[in-house]
Formats: structure tokens, C-alpha cells, sequence
């Protein structure tokens, strides 16, 4: 089995397609589920962990917003006003930066999921929040095993039309990388930050989004 191609590579080469086939493979309702996150965040100051080319910029309102991705080719097409090339495990901003951190669909494409965790406690104001938007898989075995049969097909296929198959399988594979977001958010994972998880629910199709709402303790 030829290895994963490095995630950074995968998402500079589809950076001017990648949000219109999210919206194509999420039916549009990707902001959908961006928003159910937003509208829990406190305002104020906001990093956008993993900002890619900006989809999200229209949910921000009025708040002062930092966008930081790892790829030059996503944050090229950015429109924000701030935009910082950096990594989730190790945040280039002084601590209690932001007053909430936002991040939709990156968290399974880090290196280390509790290295991120921690680099966002350190950012954050006690009393600030995190949201988090992502896919997994289905919590039910028969969905899950249907979900995995589905996104080995469709996503390399809809990755095809914009000749990257090869990195859309990529993105079908990177579904399996993390465990369940029940398990992964756990209070004995978030024990070793100053996080603590206020909610956690699952959205689309056979519940293959979820969102989940971190606090900074103070």
C-alpha cells in the first residue's frame, strides 16, 4: 500500500477547488455546520485554526479574527486581514492571545491532536472557548461500515472530476486516523490541558460531522 501523501502537499494542490467540492460533497451544508459552532463562541478576539482560503470569514461578524493555516496556497486565496503561516501544535501568539479559537475540518489532518489541544489552552483568556467542526465516522458499527463503503467511492470519485482522486482517497482514508470525537475530547484526555468539554453533538447524514465546544478553565 503506497503511503499517505503529506497533508500539506494534498491541500496546496486543491486549494482553488477544495471549498467548492465541500460544498458539493456536504449537499451545502457545510457553513451549515460551521455555524452551529460559531454561534456558541464568546466574542472578541478569534483565531481561525486552520483557515485554509476563508470559508468561514462570512460567520465572523464584527470580531477581530486571525487566520492561520500551514499552506501558503490556501492563505493566498484568504481574504482575511490578519493571515499567520503556522501549525495547531505550535501557535506562533503569546498566551491569552484570543478570546476563542475556531477550527473546522483540520483536526484529522494534525500531527498530534493533543499538542494542538494544548497550544489552544495556551492561547486562550481563562473563560475562553474552542469550537471544533470535523468528520468521523458514524458511532453505530452498521453505519459506520455503510459511511466507509459510501466515502471509498464517492470522495476519490468527486476528487477525480477535479483531477485529484489521488488526494481526495487521501481525505476518504483520513476519516479512520483518529478515534471517535467521544473518545477523543474525553475528560481524561483534556485532564492534561486547562480545557474542559461543554458539548458535543453529532450533525449530517448518519451523524458523520461533529462539533464539540471546549472552555479554558480559569
Amino acid at each position: 500500500m503506497n503511503p499517505d501523501p503529506d497533508p500539506g502537499a494534498v491541500f496546496a494542490k486543491i486549494a482553488r477547488r477544495y471549498d467548492r467540492l465541500n460544498r458539493v460533497l456536504s449537499l451545502g451544508r457545510d457553513q451549515e455546520w460551521r455555524r452551529s459552532v460559531m454561534v456558541r463562541l464568546p466574542p472578541g478576539r478569534l483565531l481561525d485554526l486552520g483557515s485554509g482560503t476563508g470559508a468561514a470569514r462570512p460567520l465572523f461578524g464584527d470580531r477581530p479574527a486571525v487566520a492561520l493555516d500551514p499552506v501558503s496556497q490556501m492563505l493566498a486565496l484568504n481574504p482575511m486581514t490578519v493571515r499567520v503561516a503556522g501549525v495547531g501544535e505550535a501557535l506562533p501568539f503569546s498566551g491569552r492571545a484570543f478570546d476563542a479559537v475556531f477550527s473546522a475540518f483540520v483536526f484529522r489532518n494534525l500531527d498530534s491532536v493533543g499538542g494542538a489541544l494544548a497550544e489552544i489552552a495556551r492561547v486562550l483568556r481563562p473563560g475562553g472557548m474552542a469550537g471544533i467542526v470535523d468528520l468521523a465516522r458514524p458511532r453505530r458499527k452498521a453505519a459506520a461500515a455503510l459511511h466507509r463503503l459510501g466515502s471509498a467511492v464517492i470522495v476519490p470519485a468527486a476528487g477525480f472530476t477535479i483531477g485529484a482522486a489521488a488526494e481526495y482517497r487521501y481525505l476518504h482514508r483520513s476519516l479512520d486516523k483518529l478515534p471517535p470525537p467521544e473518545r477523543l475530547y474525553a475528560d481524561a484526555v483534556l485532564r492534561e490541558t486547562a480545557l474542559r468539554r461543554l458539548d458535543l453533538w453529532r450533525m449530517g447524514p448518519l451523524g458523520f460531522v461533529y462539533g464539540v465546544i471546549l472552555i479554558k478553565e480559569g
